[in-house]
């Protein structure tokens, strides 16, 4: 069993009612929910943190690194802006998949870059509440060294959503 740490960043505490067209319907509540479902059926513990403030998911970060096999974390708006956070994940040397509900790539253009994703094992864009579940899944099946890429390489998944 491994402990896997599901950061969510600034404004996702407003999913569900917050531009519901690029996000979805599913509150956050919703989706940690599924995510604890999930990782139960996996045989895995999640610790599930959500901040609006840069240095608070930083401080998460750095008290993982004893206690933490894998993150999952949704920087939202700070994958685009923040190097701390890059460097913080680079810091503890953990795996990390990066995730996003909405498909950065056909957003405004500011949004295409990511600071992350480079050192991220893989993203999953566009995907809506299942970005998280697939996430999930990938982190058990790297953990579990089942997972099918063994060229090492990162991968990123991206779909644009059908409905929310």
């Amino acid at each position: 069993m491994a402990t896997i740490l599901v950061l969510h960043g600034p404004n996702l505490n407003l999913l569900g009612s917050r531009e519901v067209n690029h996000y979805g319907h599913h509150s956050l509540q919703t989706i940690n929910s599924a995510l604890n479902d999930l990782a139960n059926q996996l045989g895995h513990t999640l610790l599930i943190q959500q901040s609006n403030h840069e240095g608070v998911l930083i401080d998460h970060i750095h008290a993982a690194s004893q206690k933490i096999d894998f993150i999952i974390i949704n920087p939202a708006s700070l994958t685009h802006t923040s190097i701390s956070l890059r460097d913080a994940l680079l810091a503890v040397a953990i795996p990390f998949v990066e995730v996003h509900l909405s498909n950065i790539y056909r957003r405004e253009t500011f949004r295409h870059h990511s600071y992350l994703s480079d050192i991220a094992v893989g993203t999953m864009t566009g995907l809506g509440h299942q970005s998280y579940l697939l996430a999930l899944r990938y982190a058990h099946s790297h953990l579990s060294n089942t997972n099918p890429d063994t060229t090492g390489a990162n991968a990123t998944w991206t779909c644009e959503k059908s409905e929310n």
